[in-house]
């Protein structure tokens, strides 16, 4: 496979082809699992000879795979899609807010329709690939806090070059595009728009200066020749899921950060396993940033790697202010951040490890949040733990400490899964957005798919086994778990457990791959993704999957968002996107009548219908002005 087709893999792909997982030795046997004994899904689920599910009874509710109307939801449930559009409800309008390319203040110079924009001022434009997003009000106007995920190179570079870097001034450009944008809107008698070179407009990118504190700050795995004291940093990387702290600041969570790194000759031996279990590679993923700038080079800077993977803190409200990076929430492929107070105003974290068979995890402050009171040390000075998920369906919350794992605190914050694996966490079908119920204490999150369940290891050797909240060998569809701590305290060391949902297609299959009882031939989708709940209660559920309409996938049309009733269990479809694209990132106007969207890799020539296809921000509304959230 050459370096070019390598770039076009997703992460994903890419990790599995470059580092393949072992094959399970004894997954010939019958797996019985009691699922979901107070949800929607309920029964004994059969699974043999490294094979699908056999057989399964599901609790299926009547009312629950009828289809029509939800009584509890503000609009009427839209079709899938197979188009190239954006549809919502009747009733409900979109509009686009911020294009990949659109200046962000008057001096940029913007998109260029053939190739995207040239490098001069590219670090002054809205970035590519939209992900996790958050709102603020400041000082009366509105700041949205957005992600950028990756760059689509071919749209970047000179068509020539097929997306290949040529030199340092095309990575330059790569890395100006992805990051983070802070950015002032404002709505209009025309629709909402970017407030060009408003004070609260900034770029933050591959190349903006960063502060790590915390457990791990300063030690030796964090220090290179250029920081020698391991505190501070450049850059933050694969920016996917967000969060929002009690204080009014924004976390970006850095994800696929792997891909960045190369080396150019041999890599450091005693770091080995290291690289291996967090994804790094001689090759990179083709950005070539290794090529042409010494810090992605491993070979010599072998500890820069240590140096991403982390929750970076932004304050929205001041663009002179430098980002941290918190140590002490772990390394790993970070999806989101969902933060919440316990009862005792302790700060609890809930985060997600996106890849096959990785952990779910949890922090817990040591001190407490109050109102207007300093919050130094909220988000690193505590306890990180991991979850397991036991088949009577409850839980524990598993300490990564030094004499549970016998690593040291900066060796839990930095090699986060392998201490995870060393206490025996459960592995997950990639835990992605957490999100948790405004009005019940309850969280949930989306498992998106995990095509190696029950067939494979995890990249630490630990068993991939069929049961618990991952029931499906082969899990093609994913599921949304839910778990209720103990004494309705966030900070409990135990909880129950249940699937939300179970996405499936009982259109083709009558077993567990046709899902769980809420999903209809109304409401198929795959692939649950992003997540948040509204101030009604509703849970919105975004989903990066197949897009094909064909096979397993057939009637499921393009990425959509629906909203979930988390006491009936119904779901129904509120929107779809265009062909191509993964919806992702969704945040509220401080006034409830706006819901913001991301739009992220659409295909053909979105949304100007000329030109290059163009992640956006995007804004719904009601045609009557009234609450949307």
């Amino acid at each position: 496979m050459t370096d070019f087709d390598k770039a076009e893999l997703s992460a994903d792909a890419w990790d599995e082809q470059t580092f393949p997982r072992p094959q399970e030795s004894d997954f010939d046997r019958v797996v019985e699992r009691a699922i979901s004994r107070r949800g929607v899904l309920g029964g004994i689920l059969a699974f043999g000879s490294g094979a699908a599910a056999m057989a399964a009874e599901l609790l299926i509710a009547p009312p629950l795979r009828a289809e029509g109307l939800a009584a509890g939801f503000p609009f009427d449930p839209i079709p899938t899609q197979t188009d190239a559009q954006v549809h919502v409800p009747k009733g409900y309008v979109w509009d686009v807010v911020a294009r990949w390319g659109d200046p962000l203040f008057s001096d940029a110079v913007g998109y260029d329709i053939a190739e995207g924009g040239p490098l001069q001022k590219s670090d002054r434009v809205f970035g590519e690939n939209t992900d996790g997003m958050e709102t603020f009000r400041i000082d009366g106007r509105q700041v949205v806090a957005i992600n950028h995920e990756y760059v689509n190179r071919k749209t970047n570079l000179p068509a020539a070059q097929k997306g290949k870097p040529a030199d340092a001034w095309d990575q330059r450009k790569l890395q100006n595009l992805q990051g983070v944008t802070v950015m002032e809107i404002a709505e209009q008698e025309t629709g909402w728009a970017v407030a060009v070179d408003s004070r609260f407009n900034r770029r933050i990118h591959h190349n903006t200066p960063m502060l790590l504190v915390g457990p791990a700050a300063g030690h030796d795995l964090l220090k290179t020749d250029a920081d020698p004291g391991g505190s501070r940093s450049l850059g933050t990387f694969g920016n996917c899921g967000s969060g929002k702290t009690p204080w009014g600041t924004y976390l970006t969570c850095e994800e696929n950060f792997n891909g960045y790194f190369g080396a150019s000759g041999e890599m450091q031996a005693d770091l080995a396993p290291g690289y291996e279990r967090y994804g790094i590679s001689p090759d990179g993923w083709g950005y070539e940033y290794h090529t042409w700038d010494a810090r992605f080079d491993v070979t010599q800077t072998p500890n820069e790697p240590h140096r991403a993977g982390w929750i970076v803190e932004i304050d929205p409200a001041d663009p002179d202010s430098t980002p941290v990076k918190h140590t002490g929430l772990g390394r790993f492929k970070h999806e989101n951040a969902e933060v919440v107070l316990a009862p005792d105003g302790r700060v609890v974290v809930f985060m997600g490890d996106d890849e096959r068979g990785e952990f779910l995890y949890r922090f817990v402050s040591n001190a407490t949040y109050a109102s207007g009171e300093p919050t130094d040390g909220l988000l690193d000075e505590g306890t990180l733990y991991v979850a397991r998920f036991d088949d009577d369906q409850t839980g524990e919350w598993l300490a990564l400490t030094p004499e549970t794992t016998g690593l040291t605190q900066a060796e839990i914050c930095i090699y986060s899964r392998m201490a995870a694996s060393l206490v025996g966490a459960t592995t997950m079908d990639r835990p992605e957005w957490i999100a948790t119920n405004p009005n019940a204490v309850e969280a949930y999150c989306c498992l998106t798919n995990n095509k190696y369940r029950g067939l494979r290891m995890n990249a630490g050797g630990g068993a991939m086994a069929v049961g618990g909240p991952n029931p499906r060998a082969h899990n093609r569809y994913g599921q949304i778990v839910r778990w209720r701590p103990h004494g309705k305290d966030y900070a409990a060391d135990t909880f129950d457990w249940d699937l939300y949902v179970m996405a499936g297609n009982p259109t083709l299959y009558d077993d567990a791959y046709g899902g769980s009882a809420n999903i209809n031939a109304g409401n198929l989708f795959n692939s649950p993704d992003g997540m948040a709940f509204d101030s009604r209660g509703l849970v919105w559920i975004q989903t990066d999957g197949k897009d094909s309409n064909t096979g397993d996938y057939a009637g499921m049309g393009n990425n959509q968002m629906l909203a979930g009733d988390p006491v009936t269990g119904e779901i129904i479809r509120f929107m779809t996107g265009p062909k191509g694209c993964e919806v992702t990132g969704l945040s509220w106007s401080a006034d409830r009548r706006t819901m913001f969207v991301g739009i992220q890799h659409p295909g053909g020539s979105w949304p100007d219908g000329a030109g290059l296809p163009r992640s956006s921000l995007i804004a719904i509304k009601r045609e009557d002005n009234g609450l949307v959230g």
